[in-house]
């Protein structure tokens, strides 16, 4: 048994953000309900696609079943009202304001279900003066401080390599959904979970926000450095780079040690974790100038041997290829009934008693249309009538 079996989700989302945060509570058990439009949503449409199928779509969409409904026509709405009736979550990602319009604002499910935890992921939240824009990742990551800290030091501002915004609000999504769910079990209520890309990557500026706070002064871009720890960044070695986090003296000592330069750790420069932090600019050239000598791979097994965090910077291919990873369960292999063999990111978080897993590819459009209306009540002939009129 899943952790979250028996906990129905009904899934009005596209894009990034809240289809990751359904994708995580169906990887958990939810039966989640994917609701596109008759046409599909664009995400089916993406670039990378294998057998016409877009990749991103698979990712997000896993573990998932699918329908397809018409929410600007009244029939479509009353097949999501009856949905609600049997749901416990309901996730949507529209500009505040829209699912109003539509009927299925959290006002007019909680009508219909008053246990019903609704979640709305959008770019900057319900309320507040940014309420009404559309919201992007790269937006939230430029808004949030987050692309001021990003990349070389003296560079232009970069956005992080991953959509953390997106990520991370989908991830909010869940936490939030699940905390009021929680919180349903002593109440019999549900309510209404509000949470935004800009927040989200606010949230995730930690380090940074207490540093403006402490010093009084913008924090800036560093590479791959730390704010208060040194070496604790990539190195070059002769074949590429690598990462080491040599982040106190214990460390700093053993690691002079292991690339033999015990100079560096007698030097009154680096004596202690606030002489290196203010003499780094020196530092990591007198350390590169012997690791730039040797392959990496040499340069790991010296530091692993000496007990110091280090780890090679991969490309995707040999991250995914890791025999870590593999032994985690970080790869799965599922079959899609249109673009054939797949492979899917598995579960990060390990219950021992009841684990996720990935166990469907993603939907066909409107794939379960049938068995879902069925279980509503509609008829074969009402389900017939509403695909002529292309209700679903």
């Amino acid at each position: 048994m899943k952790a979250l079996e028996g906990i129905r989700v009904i899934d009005v989302t596209q894009a990034m953000a809240a289809p990751f945060c359904t994708m995580n509570l169906a990887d958990m058990g939810a039966d989640v309900i994917k609701v596109e439009p008759p046409g599909g949503e664009d995400m089916r449409r993406g670039a990378a696609s294998k057998n016409g199928h877009s990749g991103t779509f698979l990712a997000m969409n896993r573990d998932k079943r699918g329908i397809t409904v018409d929410l600007k026509r009244p029939e479509g709405v009353e097949i999501i009202r009856r949905l609600v009736k049997t749901a416990d979550v309901f996730v949507q990602n529209y500009r505040p304001g829209v699912a109003g319009r539509l009927g299925v604002a959290y006002e007019d499910l909680r009508a219909v279900n008053p246990r019903l935890v609704y979640c709305s992921i959008s770019g900057f939240g319900m309320t507040g003066p940014y309420a009404p824009r559309g919201g992007y990742d790269l937006i939230a990551q430029g808004m949030s401080g987050i692309m001021s800290v990003t990349g070389d030091e003296d560079g232009a501002p970069a956005k992080a390599g991953l959509p953390v915004s997106d990520l991370s609000a989908g991830l909010f999504g869940a936490y939030g959904i699940l905390c009021a769910l929680e919180a349903r079990e002593r109440t019999g209520e549900g309510q209404l979970v509000d949470t935004s890309l800009l927040e989200a990557a606010v949230a995730l500026t930690v380090w940074e926000a207490t540093e403006h706070w402490v010093t009084h002064r913008a924090p800036r871009a560093l590479g791959s450095a730390h704010r208060l720890a040194a070496p604790y960044q990539a190195l070059r070695a002769s074949d590429g780079w690598f990462t080491v986090g040599a982040n106190n003296d214990k460390l700093f000592e053993a690691f002079c040690r292991a690339i033999e330069r015990p100079d560096l750790a007698a030097d009154p420069r680096f004596a202690g974790s606030r002489e290196r932090m203010r003499h780094r600019a020196a530092l990591i050239p007198l350390i590169e100038k012997t690791t730039a000598q040797a392959p990496r791979a040499h340069w790991l097994a010296r530091l692993d041997k000496a007990g110091v965090p280090a780890g090679s910077i991969n490309t995707y291919p040999e991250a995914l290829a890791d025999p870590h990873t593999l032994a985690r369960e970080m790869v799965v292999d599922l079959v899609h009934p249109g673009a054939g063999p797949v492979k899917a990111l598995g579960v990060p978080v390990k219950l021992s008693d009841t684990p996720g897993a990935v166990d469907r590819p993603a939907p066909l459009l409107g794939q379960d249309n049938a068995a879902i209306l069925g279980e509503l009540g509609y008829t074969e002939a009402e389900q017939k009538g509403l695909a002529e009129q292309r209700i679903i």
